[in-house]
């Protein structure tokens, strides 16, 4: 994958080559399928097989020093209860309107579960390695893979409004804005004069540079990290989603730091991630 710049980005890379794709259902019926043995040994056995063909062991490749940071996420979708405190935490932090979410939660069942128990599955944008979004969008610089850390933005001054993006994207982990908003909280704060810190560029609802007839994203909070592109998550400069999240099932971090727990999470072989086969690299893992 290139950036804007042109410069090559890391890649996450499995080891035993192209992957078809296995979602959390698609696991559990072929993990079911190996026997019971199988579904107590946890990872053992059969369902070590089955991980192993959905992602490998999650070899983290360096950029060599081209790109200095790769954040990513780690969801751990055992212990995700569904609370959806995290979208709630995303929308308070980012200050979304109606109809715009950068972050959900989809609920499935587990496949052969005794009454069909319930599998929840946060969705933030994944920041692939190779964003179709960023591909189909028909206007340059719309949208664009930060080359310092792999995050993918959506510039609102330069955004045509077209979808393309949304419709590209797999993963639906885009929302378009049409404008709306919520109604005025009091006379004093109505809500579309409270200004969003996406970008650490502080737009309102109306006026000069309102955000509106755009596409919306998650941005892993990116107007959280200092001026060297750092986060600090014991200072609370930290995703929204992954502080306030209750069962602690959204781990988030760089993956060119190998001591970072998420890249201990992947490099343990557990992981997985979605549609492997369209090749896109997300930067976003779960743990079945």
């Amino acid at each position: 994958m290139k950036t804007t710049e042109g410069k090559e980005t890391p890649v996450v890379e499995c080891p035993q080559g192209e992957k078809g794709d296995i979602g959390r259902r698609d696991f559990m019926e072929q993990l079911t399928k190996t026997g019971a043995g199988a579904l107590a040994l946890g990872l053992a056995g059969g369902a070590a097989a089955i991980l192993a063909t959905a992602c490998g062991t999650g070899t983290v490749k360096t950029s060599d020093g081209k790109q200095k940071y790769r954040y990513g996420m780690v969801i751990d979708t055992r212990r995700c209860v569904g609370c959806e405190a995290c979208v709630v935490a995303c929308k308070a932090e980012n200050k979304t309107p109606v109809g715009v979410f950068n972050n959900r939660v989809t609920k499935d069942a587990e496949a052969g579960s005794p009454n069909e128990k319930p599998i929840f599955m946060t969705r933030p944008c994944f920041h692939c390695e190779n964003p179709p979004c960023v591909a189909a969008c028909p206007v340059e610089g719309a949208t664009y893979k930060r080359e310092s850390d792999g995050i993918v933005v959506v510039n609102y001054d330069v955004c045509g409004g077209s979808q393309a993006c949304i419709t590209a994207c797999p993963y639906g982990a885009r929302t378009f804005d049409e404008g709306k908003n919520y109604p005025a909280v009091s006379e004093k704060t109505p809500y579309a004069k409270v200004p969003s810190p996406e970008y650490n560029q502080f737009r309102a609802r109306e006026g000069e540079r309102a955000t509106s007839n755009v596409a919306r994203k998650c941005t892993f909070c990116m107007h959280l990290q200092d001026d060297k592109g750092r986060y600090d998550q014991a200072a609370g400069r930290w995703p929204a989603c992954t502080k306030t999240c209750t069962g602690h099932a959204i781990f988030f971090g760089d993956f060119n730091d190998s001591d970072s727990e998420v890249s201990k999470l992947v490099k343990a072989g557990k992981a997985v991630r979605l549609k492997e086969h369209l090749k896109t690299e997300p930067n976003v893992y779960y743990l079945m």
